[in-house]
């Protein structure tokens, strides 16, 4: 069975690192970006199934790139996780295009079922202020 294919884009390494850890025995693994630029070039690239995305990133920033990826024609689903959990985020992020929306407080418990939720069409949002 193939597993499903997950770029992911975030310009902190330590983050970066434990994300790996906790979604590479589930998924695919097929890119990282640091910065909003090289996330949409790579993700026009690779066409991953899944682009977990933080929204504060040099170049541009993940809101911006997805939105530019959603105007391009992207067919990934899009998942944030981010530190930035208020409710006008979460409404940005969705308005934007993306599917799912975790906060990086709530990764362990929340990013892999947020991941299997869009890739099933539904969407998912698990921030710091929702239950």
């Amino acid at each position: 069975m193939l597993r499903p294919r997950v770029f992911l884009a975030d310009d902190h390494d330590e983050f970066l690192k434990a994300e790996i850890a906790l979604l590479q025995p589930h998924f695919e693994l097929v890119g990282v970006a640091s910065d909003g630029a090289s996330l949409v070039s790579e993700v026009q690239r690779l066409n991953p199934d899944v682009v977990v995305v933080d929204i504060t990133m040099p170049i541009m920033n993940g809101i911006e790139a997805v939105h530019k990826l959603v105007q391009s024609g992207s067919t990934a689903k899009f998942v944030f996780l981010t530190i930035h959990s208020s409710e006008e985020y979460i409404k940005a992020c969705l308005e934007e295009g993306a599917q799912g929306f975790v906060s990086k407080s709530r990764m362990k418990g929340h990013l892999i079922p947020a991941i299997y939720a869009v890739l099933d069409n539904l969407p998912y949002v698990s921030s710091s202020t929702s239950s």
